[in-house]
């Protein structure tokens, strides 16, 4: 079966993360995607480490952290600093259907190729910005990248154990939920199309992104005036629900709040059967209300069994329980390598490597991602005699004058 997106074209201008992320899931669901880049330099994405070096003398250097979030891409090198390189660019966008940014605002309508600029040449172009802030509101114009946002956005005030200092999520969580609500605009915008018969503007804030997602902690705020504290790995509201320490790492258990059979089995498991049909702990809601006096004695229990242990016993009593895994682990999951969320694949010039793979896992259409990220300007040629028919000689000429790589 074709693949979802197969036939759209997808002009890239992203750099670094949130951009390249949206891209690269439009390029797994099938669309062609066209990443513009700058001569010599290319996206930064490229200097970021850790970086592989093909074998032999002067091998390139490619960057893990780039290949990771570029994957079945057209890289195309112009120079968009001069007039040629913007009427190249501007006719490629003629012929597509949605154009991605994330520069700083303002940047793509000095470089001629903001949403009023593409509209009169393509009226039925798609086009999403991309920002720390958005395009309006007094922040607007200042630089941001993730951790700028997940301050600012409120998710740092809650992320860490009580009573410490601020912790920054071990992912990119702001440019990666930018990411994923981009790809959800764009892919509405393509809907909406089919009905209106037009393209549209999408502008997308990174720190709107990270309010859209705490929707537990704003509606607690504003149904009972509680600004949200660190809390570790607990709930707010339901209690056991947390990480605990095993005999020999960590294990996960989540009793939900409204549960009425989980929490007797649970005391069974942990050998305490005074604790069920004690009053004070009767819902998840009365646990939280009474944590400080109640998770001593459940971290006790705990700390006596291994992490394998408890998994097997609570997860035969159909209480939701998990191991706290490492990297290396999930790597190895069984359950990860069934769902085909590492990919093996050879590279032609690095040879066997690992990536992750689509989360998506659709009934009839095959969407095996394209593993293979590519090199600073390799479809140049490829693309523009493609898309503007242009001749050997003329991508010759645009390559003596500096305006292509």
């Amino acid at each position: 079966m074709p693949a979802p997106l197969q036939g759209l074209r997808v002009v890239d201008l992203t750099r670094v993360l949130s951009g390249p992320f949206c891209t690269m899931l439009l390029a797994d669901l099938g669309a062609e995607v066209i990443k513009v880049e700058e001569p010599v330099v290319g996206d930064p994405a490229r200097g970021n480490g850790p970086f592989i070096t093909e074998q032999g003398e002067g091998g390139m250097t490619h960057s893990t952290y780039f290949m990771s979030i570029n994957r079945g891409k057209s890289s195309v090198a112009i120079d968009l600093s001069k007039d040629k390189g913007k009427e190249i660019l501007l006719d490629i966008i003629k012929s597509a259907d949605v154009v991605i940014e994330n520069f700083r605002p303002n940047t793509a309508k000095k470089l001629g190729v903001d949403y009023e600029s593409i509209k009169p040449i393509n009226p039925k172009v798609v086009m999403a910005s991309i920002s720390g802030f958005g395009q309006t509101g007094p922040y607007s114009s200042r630089p941001a990248l993730d951790v700028i946002v997940q301050g600012m956005g409120g998710f740092m005030s809650i992320t860490g154990e009580a009573g410490g200092g601020p912790i920054r999520a071990g992912t990119s969580i702001g440019d990666i939920t930018a990411a994923l609500f981009t790809t959800v605009g764009i892919l509405a915008a393509l809907r909406e199309r089919e009905v209106s018969g037009e393209g549209q503007y999408i502008d997308i804030s990174m720190m709107d992104c990270q309010v859209a997602i705490l929707e537990n902690a704003f509606s607690r705020y504003f149904s009972q005036g509680e600004i949200p504290q660190r809390i570790g790995t607990r709930h707010p509201s339901a209690t056991p629900f947390q990480a605990f320490k095993t005999a020999d790492g960590y294990v996960v258990v989540a009793i939900m709040g409204g549960s009425t059979e989980q929490w007797p089995l649970f005391c069974s498991a942990i050998e305490h059967p005074e604790l069920m049909d004690d009053p004070r702990y009767g819902t998840g809601w009365d646990r939280t209300q009474r944590y400080e006096e109640l998770i001593p004695v459940l971290e006790r229990a705990m700390i006596t069994k291994t992490t394998d242990e408890w998994v097997e016993i609570l997860s035969a009593l159909g209480i939701p329980v998990g191991p706290v895994q490492d990297i290396a682990q999930v790597s190895n999951d069984p359950q990860i390598l069934e769902r085909n969320m590492i990919v093996n694949f050879e590279h032609p010039s690095l040879g066997a490597m690992k990536t992750t793979g689509n989360p998506i896992k659709f009934s009839r259409t095959d969407i095996e991602p394209s593993m293979i990220s590519p090199n600073l300007g390799e479809q140049t040629n490829e693309i523009l005699a493609s898309v503007l028919n242009l001749t050997s000689d003329q991508l010759d000429q645009l390559r003596e004058d500096e305006i292509i790589q």
